[in-house]
């Protein structure tokens, strides 16, 4: 699992390294520049900020990718109307901050097992055979 995260972030990462644009080069003091570019301090937004790179495929079919966006959309329409969360109480922050590492311990200790059970029983539940 942990060698299937570790490819997933490795691409992500080459594909980030791909779409950002090269550093600019450092043709001298910025002041010399500044004054070398004189009106063209302006980006026009219609010209390229870095050449097109072919990325070759998409990995996702359209119609998913669209799928996924509509999702998105919806979760951030939903979270868009949800409330502000009200200031955090000083000595409720303290109580979970104490509570943490009881609780980390106990998940460590019992999670995995709660898994396991679970997973057993709906796959019994799903086969009908009791493993």
């Amino acid at each position: 699992m942990e060698d299937i995260l570790a490819s997933i972030k490795k691409v992500i990462a080459e594909e980030k390294e791909l779409r950002t644009p090269p550093p600019p080069l450092d043709d001298g003091p910025a002041e010399e520049q500044a004054s070398a570019a004189g009106e063209e301090d302006v980006l026009e937004l219609d010209e390229p900020l870095a050449p097109a790179v072919d990325l070759g495929p998409p990995l996702v079919d359209e119609e998913v990718a669209g799928q996924s966006r509509q999702a998105l959309e919806q979760l951030q329409t939903v979270a868009a109307t949800i409330p502000a969360a009200p200031p955090v109480n000083p000595l409720e922050e303290m109580v979970r901050e104490m509570i943490r590492p009881l609780l980390k311990q106990w998940l460590d200790d019992h999670l995995p097992q709660m898994v396991e059970e679970h997973v057993k029983r709906e796959i019994t539940r799903i086969t009908g055979r009791p493993l």
